[in-house]
């Protein structure tokens, strides 16, 4: 339908009526006159009278046609529109008669399921069946700290709010402790200590709240054998059943991962391990305290006890590595045939996720067990993407994969995920409690599928024999032509900088997906209206990969030419865009839903 030009100025109404007192009391119909400037939009007025036959009335058949023809809902029939009259029209009698009014109206295209993010991906909808290595997996790195990694506090609110959030994969940085009780915190640095026991705690308490599948614990260990079986009871006293301490059905030998559904409501250990499985289940009937094994260097220090911007090829010898550049001062530099000891009380809780140093893709073909894992730092990893993103790829359809932020990143922030989601890598660890563009991409992402933390990766990304690369999308492109006609937005925050409501929105459209389809445009600039500023401007977009995109909107006030600030933004995947007039909630820099503010948008894609 036509859009009309939209005269209606809310805010003079509203302003208009608080002129006219003096005191703090408000007639009945003053309040009912801010409150239809402020809730009787025009856009939905204009909306509404389009298929209103009396423009008061919106009969259950006339509902049904603006769903089909502006909405796109092709599947809705008589049953979608007597629900949409019984939960969201007030008036007894309209509903009784199977109509809707204005205000019934306005409450349906105020709720969810008018909202940009598809209602359905709201739930969980996609196969929890296939094996763990086939999905991302929301994951957290440095989880204990809740500001920068040199000086910051180590803290528990840290696994609370990430738990909360639905992460499935938690860093734990174990240290020895005074009185035989490990530590968390950020090795070699200022960062504040908490007790390991209070951590697991925390976990056992929010592990599975927002989420049924399974919880990964990725320890950092630094601890001696002796406080490394002090975790290990621990982790079983306190865990419980919780604890997954043997394989599924006693199985030793495995080809595939298990499932998120069959691991459901299990805490797994990531960890390095000595031996197999099959020695670990034997040893679960003997007395084993205090005993601990060597491993190799090359299977034993920590992921993380490295730089990330090693060279592509393995150095031959251990000793040529480079020291750590992670913290300050550095640990001291692992020398030439290092052991590292296990206790083997902690090995064996270790099932699913081995710690496995990475050596290279051909060699991981050749010997990794399908339990073993990798972390790769992002510097070494952005390599190994460039130079071989065909091997990267066919390496992640088959073994889970962590990619960790670089150790200069010393105010605790944060890589563009996208580009590890491109190649399918499992676990990409962001800093939770850094804000920005890149964490909003990771909460946007874990969004679909219910919010559980897992989302199952496209077919191309699970095909050991894909053909796949981000560069080179070949057969598997399934281009979308996405048409946004971003209309108006409604109570917008207020600018910092600005006494008054007076700022001066402008909204930038964002596409993060494979390098093909990054993209970004902006609106114009509406000056002197946060409270209901329009646009009415359409932007399109061709996108090659839309399983992979992203889209953000953000909006910010332009303070100058050279100077803008962040007002709220919402990310969501591409693939749970809703078609028709659509709501798009607006969320603040920190991560909280703002009340009452949001944009109006028309979408539209084939």
């Amino acid at each position: 339908m036509a859009w009309g030009s939209l005269s209606h100025q809310p805010g003079l109404v509203h302003k208009k009526t608080i002129d006219k007192h003096t005191g703090d009391i408000i007639s009945m119909e003053d309040f009912r006159a801010i409150y239809r400037a402020l809730v009787h939009r025009p856009e939905f007025e204009e909306l509404f009278k389009a298929y209103s036959i009396d423009g008061n009335i919106l009969p259950d058949g006339q509902l049904l046609k603006f769903l089909a023809k502006e909405q796109f809902q092709t599947e809705a029939n008589e049953t979608t529109a007597l629900e949409i009259i019984m939960k969201y029209e007030p008036i007894d009698e309209v509903r009784k008669r199977r109509q809707l009014s204005f205000e019934g109206f306005i409450r349906y295209m105020n709720s969810d399921e008018c909202s940009i993010f598809k209602i359905q991906h709201k739930s969980i909808y996609q196969d929890m069946t296939q094996p763990l290595c086939d999905y991302f997996i929301s994951s957290s790195h440095n989880t204990y700290l809740i500001a920068d990694q040199l000086m910051g506090p180590s803290h528990l609110w840290g696994y609370t709010s990430a738990l909360l959030k639905g992460c499935r994969c938690l860093e734990i940085d174990c240290w020895d402790g005074h009185n035989n009780e490990p530590i968390v915190y950020h090795g070699h640095t200022l960062t504040s200590k908490i007790p390991f026991r209070s951590v697991i705690h925390v976990i056992d308490k929010y592990a599975f709240m927002s989420s049924p599948y399974p919880l990964v614990l990725s320890l950092e260990n630094h601890c001696s054998p002796k406080q490394q079986e002090v975790m290990a009871t621990c982790m079983k006293t306190i865990l419980g059943d919780k604890l997954l301490s043997a394989p599924l059905g006693g199985q030793v030998e495995m080809t595939r991962l298990p499932s998120p559904e069959a691991l459901k409501f299990k805490v797994l250990i990531k960890n390095k391990k000595v031996g197999t499985l099959e020695e670990s289940m034997l040893r679960m009937e003997d007395d084993y305290v205090g005993e601990a094994e060597e491993v190799s260097d090359s299977e034993g220090p920590s992921d993380e006890d490295y730089p990330d911007d090693v060279s592509l090829v393995r150095p031959r010898s251990p000793s040529k590595r480079k020291g750590d550049r992670r913290s300050s001062p550095p640990p001291q530099k692992k020398s030439k045939g290092r052991k590292t000891k296990i206790a083997l009380a902690l090995s064996d809780l270790v099932v699913y996720t081995k710690s496995q140093k990475f050596v290279g893709f051909e060699h991981s073909l050749r010997y990794q067990k399908c339990w073993e894992n990798n972390s790769i730092g992002e510097s070494q990893a952005r390599k190994l993407a460039r130079v071989s993103a065909s091997q990267f790829i066919a390496h992640t359809t088959r073994f889970i994969t962590r990619i960790y932020p670089k150790g200069t990143r010393m105010k605790s922030s944060n890589y563009n995920p996208q580009e590890f989601w491109n190649i399918g890598c499992q676990m990409v660890a962001l800093n939770f409690q850094t804000p920005g563009p890149f964490m909003e991409l990771q909460d946007g992402k874990f969004l679909d599928n219910g919010g559980c933390g897992y989302v199952l990766k496209p077919a191309f990304l699970r095909d050991l024999n894909t053909t796949f690369t981000p560069r080179n999308v070949g057969a598997h492109s399934r281009p979308m032509s996405l048409s946004i006609r971003l209309i108006s937005g409604h109570q917008l925050p207020p600018s910092a900088m600005s006494k008054t409501n007076k700022a001066d929105p402008m909204v930038q459209i964002e596409i993060y997906g494979v390098p093909e389809d990054q993209a970004k445009k902006r609106s114009s600039v509406v000056k002197s209206n946060a409270l209901c500023p329009k646009w009415n401007e359409t932007f399109s977009f061709n996108i090659q990969v839309p399983e992979l995109a992203m889209i953000r909107f953000c909006v910010e006030d332009e303070v100058s030419l050279v100077n803008k600030e962040f007002l709220g933004q919402y990310t969501l995947p591409v693939m749970s865009l809703n078609t028709g007039y659509r709501n798009i909630p607006l969320i603040s820099k920190d991560g909280t839903k703002l009340e009452s503010a949001s944009l109006f948008a028309h979408v539209w894609f084939y």
